[in-house]
């Protein structure tokens, strides 16, 4: 036998990039039709967590889109005040998103976390009732002790505190 003979024919460059094209073709078509089928259900939940935050920071039997010059979106939570849904230049992760409720006294109602990317048992224990309830009652603006303020941080998400400070 000659020695081109047991010599292994190797796949051309072409087919090397063909067979690529393929597998990542065939990826992108499968990521587009979960991302198509499941959008539906990820915008209903998201509205479900919005409703909730509201309720929660400041119940009314209706809340009504209120237009403003700020960049954060506001409601109307009847005659009781308003909610504002907050998204603070100042976090661990940059992905928090607060709820914050505002009496017609100008005072905090209350705050719920309604979205959270912040490092688990950590920043996310801002979602936590106890670092929440020292919201409620405050005026003006709220910092965190350590920059002479009167919220406790929390324990290791100093970042964090002052972000729902910030909101």
């Amino acid at each position: 036998m000659s020695e081109t003979a047991t010599k292994k024919k190797e796949p051309g460059m072409a087919t090397l990039v063909i067979v690529l094209f393929a597998i990542c073709a065939a990826t992108a078509l499968l990521l587009g039709l979960t991302n198509y089928g499941t959008a539906p259900f990820i915008a209903a939940n998201n509205e479900k967590t919005t409703q909730e935050g509201m309720a929660a920071v400041l119940p009314a039997n209706s809340y009504d889109e209120v237009e403003y010059t700020g960049g954060d979106a506001m409601v109307q939570a009847g005659d009781a005040g308003y909610v504002v849904e907050v998204k603070p230049a100042t976090s661990f992760s940059g992905n928090l998103t607060i709820m914050v409720g505002v009496d017609n006294t100008g005072a905090c109602s209350g705050i719920s976390i309604t979205s959270t990317g912040e490092t688990s048992g950590l920043g996310s224990n801002a979602s936590k009732p106890d670092f929440q309830a020292q919201f409620v009652g405050k005026t003006g603006e709220v910092k965190v002790t350590k920059d002479g303020g009167d919220i406790d941080a929390l324990t290791g998400a100093t970042i964090t505190s002052r972000g729902v400070c910030e909101a």
